[in-house]
């Protein structure tokens, strides 16, 4: 009788392709023959992204949480003690503490780049007077101080590659509470800021071999790189707004770029607001804007990660089905799930997960090769 340490290389090999990432380590655990194999760059099967949370209390370990087993796990990772997590791609986080000192690091791999250092508010990356005013809101809050709010200057930050595959990547940061653009490459000993005079910009994507941005009132920009950085805006097509949306994302949904709009909706005789999210699919070449009343049978996540897109019919059995088609999964103040199809609302977390003041959860998916 064949020992199972005993199997075949390319047998063992096919298994880990329908293994996600936490299964692929326990394979790894059976014993040496089956180390081997899973120490082989051999990408785990397609899963659901994972939420980082906050440190554990006591540990300062970091607490992630596998949506597709609804389980918890704690990582012992020292360059993130301490660090707010303002931004995920690629498989990489982006983290700063409060003296704006920040890292990018994929924290499977434990690879990282240490980032410049972020301007205090009174200058650097805003005029003196956005700054200035800045620091006063903040100081206005009550319960709170500034140390609290400089964990969460930079808004969101996203990459144009993984820097695994591309060593010439780029990172894109919004900064403050208008967004303003900045960017770092590796070699770098400064961020480069990029002025644009609008009120506010909401989201950041790459797409097309560019960085995209949407404002407030949906205004679509795009950064070119030559000769030197400028930001210009996309005329066509338009998207006709009356009021600056409470948030907006750019989505990448399987080479077609959505704007995906958040409202909060008063309800008068209930005394709440009510979340609801509007779809538009952006057609360069027909120059047109389509109005999407559901988004199919995909998944989409977001906050302040870069926008995830899950086709539920490459994931493996056990994440398929933990997987909630024509969905948005949303953590960004609160946290939920919209079903695009039928307008209805339900919760994807276990109810220790929540928000605090400093950072929501974001949406991470796991690159350990």
């Amino acid at each position: 009788m064949t020992c199972w340490s005993d199997m075949a290389y390319d047998a063992l090999e096919h298994i880990t392709s329908f293994l996600p990432l936490t299964d692929h380590h326990r394979f790894s655990a059976v014993c040496k023959n089956w180390r081997l194999v899973a120490k082989q760059r051999h990408s785990p099967a397609p899963q659901l992204p994972w939420l980082v949370l906050g440190d554990e209390p006591g540990t300062g370990k970091r607490k992630f949480y596998n949506l597709s087993e609804d389980k918890h796990y704690a990582m012992d990772i020292p360059e993130l003690y301490g660090r707010y997590i303002c931004g995920s791609s690629h498989g990489w986080l982006v983290a700063i503490d409060i003296k704006i000192t920040g890292i990018l690091i994929n924290p499977f791999t434990r690879e990282f780049y240490e980032l410049p250092l972020l301007s205090h508010f009174n200058s650097g990356l805003h005029s003196r007077s956005v700054f200035e005013n800045a620091l006063m809101d903040y100081r206005n809050v009550a319960g709170h101080c500034i140390e609290d709010f400089q964990v969460s200057i930079v808004q969101k930050a996203i990459l144009s590659h993984d820097p695994k595959k591309r060593p010439d990547f780029m990172l894109m940061i919004l900064v403050g509470s208008i967004g303003t653009p900045a960017f770092w490459k590796p070699g770098d000993s400064s961020w480069t800021v990029i002025r644009v005079r609008v009120s506010e910009i909401k989201d950041v994507i790459y797409f097309d071999q560019h960085f995209h941005f949407v404002t407030n009132h949906n205004r679509l920009l795009f950064l070119d790189f030559q000769p030197d950085p400028k930001m210009h805006d996309i005329r066509s097509p338009r998207i006709s707004l009356r009021l600056p949306t409470p948030q907006s994302y750019l989505v990448n949904y399987f080479g077609n770029l959505l704007l995906v709009e958040r409202w909060n909706r008063l309800c008068i005789k209930k005394r709440y607001y009510k979340t609801y999210f509007n779809i538009l699919r952006l057609d360069f070449e027909k120059k047109k804007v389509y109005r999407s009343k559901t988004i199919g049978e995909a998944a989409i996540f977001l906050g302040t990660n870069d926008s995830i897109v899950i086709n539920p019919n490459e994931l493996v059995p056990g994440c398929k089905y933990k997987c909630k088609t024509k969905s948005i999964y949303f953590t960004d103040d609160g946290m939920g799930i919209f079903n695009t199809s039928e307008k209805t609302f339900s919760a994807f977390y276990s109810p220790e997960i929540h928000h605090t003041l400093v950072g929501a959860p974001i949406w991470f998916t796991p690159n350990p090769w």
